[in-house]
């Protein structure tokens, strides 16, 4: 299928054209391996642009809730055009139920369930897509989406607890600063004055807080300047594939954070294996989808470069083992599971271990950073009280 898009380049400059792909979403992706941000993307038989930014979204949890209800009307026999539109009808998301909407018409034209889901990539990933269709062709629809809900979930769950867990910090952080700025550009000068004015001996710590504090004043608009650029910087840099993989290789290697998130991008490498393999599709094919969900540049070139080796005969376990970022267990374990013939069992262990080491790493993450912010916030607000104080103390005590 042919798709028009409007890009620009990382020079800034424009480009339009068109570009041949299986799907929307293949489409984006290829573009974005030369370097283009798209700006704008639609299908031949799409009259609808595709704007970044300005997209309907649709949660996981209304997929997950949706997959559920399929797998049950699917069990009582309901056909999938009727199914379908039962649920565009029933749907609380407004942009769902305009998919399903569509997808029910495209089942009515002669689409199989997989082909009409692939006609939305900007809802149901190519995991999902290929999960249906290993459904379709086993004749166990019902089960799987029962399988995708369940896999959507822990997903969902496991994702949300990991955000949650970053989200406190960030928000004592943004206190801290912003409690900082408030006391430096409005409480601090007024104290200074008197100080200053006092002729008293300001002692050094004093002096370095009102110089801050007159910088602030006199020249906050600049720190406010560059921390808008700074910040459109971070926002260009992730929409282009370079700035992608820059970002993803630095959010695996900061310190304790850093961490947390490799066993994230392992749970969900296993699992997205287990579900896959478990379900009948081709191993190659089950490591090259989890490549592009796995939601990390530097582990999708791992999974892909894998792929690559185990269509050339090597094994899944010295495929993954010849990448050092790839932890010994998860190879051992893989290796255990394809001499045994067992690997989609093992895949589902390692999947749970994964998953409890996250969920304890995330309990351990908030139980340390918790007090650390508290007392860095305390120790802040007390520092600065204290540089003004103690000289007004001695204003008061007559003390020069």
């Amino acid at each position: 299928m042919n798709f028009k898009y409007k890009a620009i380049t990382d020079k800034g400059e424009q480009r339009e054209g068109e570009i041949d792909a299986q799907s929307k979403e293949l489409a984006v992706t290829a573009l974005q391996r030369r370097g283009f941000i798209v700006t704008m993307i639609h299908g031949e038989d799409d009259n609808k642009m595709f704007k970044f930014g300005f997209t309907e979204r649709v949660a996981m949890k209304d997929i997950v809730i949706m997959s559920r209800q399929i797998a049950t009307l699917f069990d009582a026999q309901v056909s999938a055009l009727k199914a379908f539109s039962l649920l565009a009808g029933n749907a609380e998301n407004k942009a769902l139920s305009k998919r399903l909407n569509q997808v029910a018409d495209d089942l009515q034209a002669g689409y199989s369930i997989s082909g009409a889901l692939a006609r939305h990539p900007d809802v149901f990933s190519e995991f999902y897509i290929n999960m249906v269709r290993a459904g379709e062709e086993s004749g166990k629809l019902n089960q799987t989406f029962i399988y995708l809900a369940e896999y959507l979930d822990r997903q969902y769950a496991l994702t949300s607890k990991t955000r949650n867990a970053l989200i406190y910090p960030a928000f004592v952080v943004f206190t801290f600063f912003a409690v900082m700025g408030l006391m430096l550009t409005m409480v601090i000068p007024k104290l200074s004055m008197l100080i200053e004015e006092s002729g008293q001996v300001i002692p050094l710590y004093t002096k370095v807080v009102i110089g801050v504090s007159h910088l602030l004043v006199s020249y906050g608009w600049v720190v406010i300047l560059a921390f808008i650029i700074i910040v459109a910087y971070m926002i260009y840099l992730s929409r282009t594939e370079s700035g992608k993989r820059y970002l993803d290789a630095l959010k695996i290697e900061v310190p304790i954070i850093g961490n947390l998130f490799k066993k994230l991008y392992f749970s969900r490498i296993a699992d997205n294996l287990d579900t896959m393999i478990s379900s009948g599709i081709p191993i190659v094919h089950a490591i090259e989808i989890t490549g592009t969900v796995v939601g990390n540049k530097v582990y999708a070139d791992i999974l892909l470069g894998a792929a690559e080796a185990v269509k050339g005969g090597s094994s899944l376990s010295n495929a993954l083992g010849r990448n050092p970022l790839m932890p010994s267990i998860l190879v051992q374990m893989v290796k255990v599971g394809e001499e045994t013939g067992s690997l989609g069992k093992i895949l589902g262990t390692l999947a749970k271990f994964y998953k409890r080491e996250v969920d304890d790493a995330v309990d351990t993450l908030v139980g340390l950073i918790e007090p650390i912010m508290i007392v860095m916030l305390g120790l802040g607000v007390g520092v600065l009280l204290a540089s003004v104080l103690v000289p007004i103390y001695n204003i008061a005590s007559g003390i020069n």
